[in-house]
């Protein structure tokens, strides 16, 4: 049996970082070994002992393709990108997915020509390049000439096995950090500044009160700038429909993020989250948001860019999504100085009966960069991404270049205000210019690394995400809607990770599933009807809204969703077992 990862993209996921991708040639051998190889530890101190020499820095291109499209890549001439090249002598010709894709299409037609970069980024298809032979298991290239990559991923091992039946290591999880601490929400239910401010900062907790905010601000203000006030608007352009539009029904209704599917947590039964009934009773406040002229007329035909538009022209006055699927638009507000109509996170959720599960913990477990077989020299660029996950790399990656991008004061870096301030408000520039991001850049998920709140050997963090750095980033108008809900960060509004158990599965969106039989045909024809009949529902009458609900449950049915469900329940356990160690029956 074949298998592939199912194509969902989760709110874990990835904030502002952007992939480097690309296409190439690698034509040196290097047959010398690493030194320094202490093997499998957790230990963040001490890290001179294992970071990796790196004995051959001669000039050598790899080809590379990411999932992401990456709009600012600048041939690695920014400031970092000149460093890593200095480093390890390598250079990436880069390629990237363009639109909202994920790198589908054209990872199929890798998968079926045999034609593949070097090295991939291929985020849920990477599986497709497995089942045909394209990708080198990296476990003994990890074991012989990554250090830095062994030290990172600590006791994490066995997460970045394949399956129990193939237990190659594929791909570094990359999207995330390991020992990841949130320090910050990036998503959840959105509202304007301004419009929290004229309203007296009102509490945001259920649907009702999201709404009430919205219908009151809109009742006041029916146009922005000449322009007619929109409410609330999402996006269903291609997957963007599952993080603005599907997702948000089981975050809104206590459950946690596991793709199409809710998990119960003591038999690992596996359904299509949609037929929960509480979830219904949330697309059904959504029916009723368009019925009262407060969703978006257009939310099911606008392309992203529309979207994106919309929120830059400051007349949208309530999202739902994360934040990185809207920050070009926020980032026009903030550089047009319209902070104000920039936006506050909330943990909404369908009644105070149900809680926010966005920070219930997974563990390590994402989508990764991969070495393939058309790579002439493996070792090299396991060698490469070794140093990449080097703490000099990591803290290049993160912070950039000492005395350029920050300073170090009484021990401590410092990121000078005037950076700072491009960081957040010249994002795309500066960028482009530096290779560094707010929080992060076009080299984050390059490598394995570890999270926020992990510090180094010096005792500073890694990465930039921490909270004293995050209050600084806060524009006035944040730290103004902050102090009034008496939170620091908007994280403090959430329920926090120690208010649940880590899911024993991890990341479901990471998991392999079968390619070919029945799974793959019930799949998409079950994704074909949650994209026809969601919609139809929310665009409904309100008195029609059941009937066609009940309807779009009933074709799930049909469509053989059962038989799939029963089948990704024993994936689930097996997963578990893999994880765990457990012996699942």
């Amino acid at each position: 049996m074949k298998w592939t990862t199912p194509k969902t993209f989760a709110a874990l996921l990835l904030t502002s970082a952007l992939l480097v991708s690309g296409c190439g040639n690698s034509g040196n051998n290097d047959k010398n070994s690493a030194a320094g190889n202490t093997g499998n530890t957790g230990n963040k101190g001490n890290s001179s002992q294992t970071e990796q020499k790196t004995e051959d820095i001669s000039p050598i291109s790899f080809s590379f393709f990411g999932g992401d499209s990456s709009p600012n890549w600048n041939g690695m001439k920014d400031d970092v990108g000149k460093v890593i090249t200095e480093k390890t002598g390598v250079t990436l010709e880069a390629e990237f997915d363009v639109g909202a894709g994920g790198g589908e299409s054209k990872v199929a037609l890798m998968a079926a020509s045999g034609d593949v970069p070097d090295l991939i980024f291929a985020k849920g298809e990477l599986s497709k390049l497995i089942d045909a032979g394209l990708i080198v298991d990296m476990t003994d290239l990890i074991e012989e000439h990554a250090p830095n990559i062994k030290k990172v991923i600590g006791d994490n091992m066995n997460r970045l096995k394949y399956s129990n039946e193939d237990q190659a290591i594929y791909s570094l999880v990359t999207n995330m950090g390991v020992d990841n601490q949130y320090f910050d929400a990036t998503g959840g239910f959105e509202i304007q500044h301004r419009v929290l401010k004229e309203l007296g900062y009102p509490e945001v907790r259920t649907l009702q009160d999201y709404e009430k905010v919205l219908k009151d601000y809109y009742a006041l203000h029916p146009t922005i700038d000449g322009q007619p006030t929109i409410p609330l608007t999402l996006t269903a352009d291609d997957w963007r429909i599952m993080i603005t539009v599907t997702n948000p029904a089981f975050a809104a209704t206590g459950a946690p993020d596991d793709g199409e599917y809710y998990v119960d947590p003591t038999t690992y039964e596996a359904k299509l989250h949609y037929k929960r009934s509480e979830e219904k009773e949330y697309f059904r406040w959504l029916n009723h948001m368009y019925n009262e002229g407060l969703l978006d007329k257009d939310t099911f035909v606008q392309k992203e860019d529309q979207y994106k538009a919309k929120i830059a022209s400051g007349r949208v006055l309530g999202l739902i999504d994360q934040e990185w699927g809207y920050m070009d638009g926020e980032n026009a507000l903030k550089a047009a100085g319209k902070d104000d109509a920039t936006y506050a996170h909330f943990p909404v959720t369908l009644s105070e009966d149900y809680v926010d599960h966005s920070f219930q913990p997974a563990g390590i477990d994402g989508y990764g960069i991969a070495i393939t077989t058309a790579c002439k020299d493996p070792v090299r660029a396991i060698k490469f991404l070794d140093w990449l996950a080097s703490d000099e790399g990591q803290v290049l990656r993160n912070w950039g270049i000492e005395g350029k991008h920050y300073t170090v004061e009484n021990g401590k870096r410092v990121i000078p205000a005037e950076i700072t301030e491009r960081r957040m408000n010249d994002t795309a520039n500066f960028t482009k210019e530096t290779g560094l991001g707010n929080p992060a850049g076009l080299y984050a998920v390059m490598s394995a690394r570890y999270g926020d709140g992990v510090k180094d050997s010096t005792d500073n963090y890694y990465t930039i995400n921490f909270p004293e750095q995050i209050v600084e980033l806060y524009s006035d108008a944040e730290k103004e809607s902050l102090k009034a809900y008496n939170a620091t960060t908007w994280k403090d509004l959430f329920p926090q990770e120690s208010d649940f158990e880590a899911k024993e599965w991890g990341a479901l969106y990471n998991m392999p599933v079968p390619t070919d039989g029945d799974y793959q045909v019930i799949a998409k024809k079950t994704q074909d009807i949650v994209r026809k009949r969601i919609p139809e529902a929310i665009l409904a009458k309100t008195s029609d809204f059941d009937k066609i609900y009940d309807a779009f449950l009933a074709d799930l049915d049909k469509a053989g969703a059962v038989k799939m469900e029963a089948e990704y329940t024993e994936l689930v356990k097996a997963r578990v077992s893999l994880f765990t160690g457990k012996d699942i029956k």
